[in-house]
């Protein structure tokens, strides 16, 4: 905050300015800042409507919304490329649509066997028509069979091809996996309780899934953002976007369950430069309820 004080625009003894009467505001400095005025020069406020300082434009050139988004965010976090990119990036995060397991209340993990369900389907249409404005170089999914149908759906209608990626797919978690909830807590409560509740923790055979999670979207983030192009679309699983949500923002893998992405929820990331991140949208679903159309 600027120390002084701002004089309001029908006090009488208003600064007058050399430019016009226009919208103006200047700042009167306190006797005691003018005393120490060499010491420590105060900067002016101005807030001028004046043709000849396009705010607006000052600020789109300075990369902020006109809505008062952030200049900047250098150092917010820690960089995901370890290089310098060609271009500052923004990402789109989708979760698959509905599955088969989904309903039946199973555990998932990196199952084939889960396949997108017509509600599911109809979920991934409403995320095409909701991204339908939004413009994408390139759309990266996991192979896994309930992500890849949406993440076809979603691309319907584009030139370029899509692109599968390994270091997208979900947690592997064993003989969990297949299970409905409550067989999987009555005939393995332990790993079912650890996994629920201290899921970084969870072990199987030496196998910390969760841990490894945190790998691989690390290696998913790279693949992304070094890739040709500025906008891409990503889909892929709950589990791997709270990875890739974290990952992001700094956080380690006891922050698992600090974040929780609906089917079809959309999540927007803005990457400068040097491969920092700053999240923008976290779990959009207005989509999912109406006709909406997302501008971004």
């Amino acid at each position: 905050m600027v120390s002084g004080v701002i004089t309001a625009l029908t006090s009488p003894p208003f600064a007058t300015s050399s430019r016009s009467s226009r919208f103006a505001v200047s700042v009167e400095r306190p006797p005691e800042l003018r005393r120490r005025r060499r010491a420590a020069a105060v900067p002016a406020v101005r807030c001028d409507a004046s043709p000849a300082l396009p705010l607006s434009e000052e600020r789109l050139e300075n990369g902020a919304s006109v809505t008062g988004g952030a200049y900047d965010f250098s150092r917010a976090t820690t960089s995901l490329t370890g290089k310098m990119l060609d271009s500052s990036k923004k990402v789109t995060l989708v979760r698959h649509g509905l599955s088969s397991w989904n309903e039946e209340s199973r555990v998932q993990g990196s199952s084939n066997l889960s396949l997108l369900t017509e509600t599911g389907v109809k979920q991934a249409e409403r995320c095409r028509q909701a991204l339908s404005e939004i413009h994408f170089d390139q759309c990266f999914s996991s192979p896994i069979s309930r992500a890849k149908t949406t993440a076809e759906v979603l691309w319907q209608g584009r030139e370029e091809p899509l692109i599968f990626l390994d270091s997208l797919k979900e947690a592997h978690l064993f003989f969990l996996e297949g299970m409905k909830n409550v067989d999987a807590r009555e005939m393995y409560p332990k790993e079912y309780i650890t996994w629920r509740e201290d899921p970084s923790n969870f072990c199987v055979n030496g196998v910390y899934p969760v841990r490894k999670l945190w790998e691989t979207a690390r290696e998913a983030w790279k693949e992304i953002l070094l890739s040709p192009g500025k906008d891409f679309l990503v889909v892929t699983h709950k589990s791997m976007l709270r990875a890739l949500i974290c990952v992001a923002l700094g956080l380690g893998p006891e922050r698992f369950r600090a974040t929780d992405i609906n089917n079809g929820g959309i999540s927007v990331f803005s990457f400068n430069k040097r491969g920092e991140a700053m999240v923008q949208s976290l779990n959009m679903t207005t989509h999912m309820y109406d006709d909406h159309v997302y501008m971004y």
